[in-house]
C-alpha cells in the first residue's frame, strides 16, 4: 500500500533543505507509521533513511463571502513526514520532468 501521497515542495520546506541538505518532506497517509514511511522512501528513491519525524495537522475551517452569500467549508486534515537521509545522499524530485 502506498503511504506517501506526494513530496512537499514548498518555500518553507526548501528553507529546511537548504539548512540541512539531507532533509526532505512528504505528505503521507494519516494511518502510516514511521517504519512504513522509512521503508517506502528507501524503496522509491533508493536512499538510506536515518530518521523520520511525523506531524499531524487538523483540518481548518474556512469561510468566504460571495454573491450567493456566506460559503463555509473545511480544509482536509493531513499528516506530514520529515525524512532525514544518510550524509551524502540526496533525492532529486525534478529529475523526471521534461
Amino acid at each position: 500500500m502506498a503511504y506517501i501521497i506526494k513530496p512537499l515542495v514548498t518555500e518553507k520546506m526548501n528553507n529546511i533543505t537548504d539548512k540541512r541538505a539531507n532533509r526532505y518532506g512528504f505528505v503521507v497517509r494519516p494511518e502510516a507509521n514511521k517504519l512504513q514511511i522509512k521503508k517506502e522512501v528507501e524503496s522509491l528513491y533508493h536512499v538510506t533513511v536515518e530518521d523520520v519525524n511525523t506531524m499531524r495537522y487538523a483540518g481548518k475551517r474556512s469561510s468566504r463571502y460571495t454573491k450567493a452569500g456566506l460559503i463555509r467549508g473545511q480544509k482536509n486534515a493531513f499528516k506530514k513526514a520529515i525524512v532525514t537521509l544518510k550524509d551524502g545522499e540526496a533525492i532529486d524530485f525534478y529529475s523526471n520532468i521534461k
